[in-house]
């Protein structure tokens, strides 16, 4: 059986969908735990319209999403646990896709495919996902950070299914991070299991459901240095390169952690935070000082009018 482990928090208008999408699946053999996070819209009244047994509801104060995945890990009665968001959804073939894999690559214990973007418009965005190891429609993702540093993210988490033991291993989703405590989780998971990859989109990212937030909001928000001023992902990133031996991976590692500084140079940039950015794209070429890109940032940062930054950027 699949544990199927969905958090909920102020989504009345996309649960629905979302848990249909579930109970349309071509695999039937699986649960439904959804872990209200403190919701005070009708997300709970939507979810009790639903008479399907295999749907349980779990109730907890609000702690934030990984809390609230944790908490529905620790509440799977399955030992496989699939992921899947509030307001995401996935094709018919999805768990059955999974399931695949899972019998196909024994060795693994984290089972992933590729999925698709619906914007506002309903109009569907392929990912981008380049330097995938394998020929065929699916393997194991041995690179994964290579893979991540220059692609969309190749795990994302409505369309990852894993092992029971390996999450709870890795002790869950991080808590207290405000955000990439997905993309941490991965690369936790990615050092010590290996991941089965199906090419096939058989998920669907509903970016319609994210508000825009424009420029000017994100700077009346963000405190100098992003949205924290301690970079929890960025020092536990590092602690997995210190704590790792394997040269190859740790090479790939490293790349991946110049890729994450990299980019938050170019948001503190476009937020004309320029000690910040300056800071970053540093952090980002102690880890490679190959990457020219950087070296580009450091000069837009020390040289170049606001004015014109953002018009490079875009």
């Amino acid at each position: 059986m699949i544990s199927v482990v969905i958090p909920l928090y102020n989504k009345e208008k996309q649960i629905a969908h979302t848990l249909q999408s579930v109970l349309n699946q071509t695999f039937q053999d699986f649960e439904i735990v959804v872990v209200d996070d403190g919701s005070t819209d009708e997300s709970i009244t939507e979810v009790e319209k639903f008479s399907d047994s295999r749907i349980r509801l779990i109730h907890q104060q609000n702690a934030g999403v990984s809390a609230a995945r944790n908490r529905g890990i620790e509440e799977a009665k399955g030992e496989l646990i699939a992921f899947l968001d509030a307001d995401d959804e996935w094709k018919s073939e999805y768990l059955a896709s999974q399931y695949y894999l899972y019998q196909k690559y024994p060795d693994c214990s984290v089972y992933a495919c590729n999925y698709e973007f619906c914007d506002s418009e309903g109009k569907v965005i392929s990912t981008i996902i380049r330097k995938i190891p394998f020929a065929g429609e699916d393997g194991i993702l041995s690179n994964y950070f290579e893979v991540a540093c220059c692609s969309h993210p190749p795990l994302w988490t409505s369309a990852v299914m894993v092992k029971k033991q390996a999450i709870r291993d890795i002790c869950g989703f991080p808590i207290g991070i405000p955000s990439g405590e997905d993309l941490l989780t991965w690369a936790r998971l990615a050092i010590q299991y290996n991941i089965a990859y199906s090419c096939h989109s058989m998920a669907i990212y509903n970016t319609r459901n994210e508000q825009e937030r424009s420029l000017s909001d994100l700077r009346k928000t963000a405190p100098p240095d992003l949205k924290s001023v301690k970079d929890q992902v960025g020092l536990a990133l590092q602690h997995l390169y210190i704590g790792h031996r394997d040269d190859n991976q740790k090479k790939q590692l490293a790349m991946y952690i110049a890729f994450w500084y990299k980019m938050r140079a170019v948001v503190n940039l476009n937020l004309n935070y320029r000690f910040a950015a300056i800071k970053c794209s540093c952090k980002s070429l102690a880890f490679n000082k190959k990457k020219l890109n950087v070296y580009f940032l450091i000069l837009l940062s020390l040289f170049v009018p606001y004015s014109l930054v953002k018009r490079i950027l875009k």
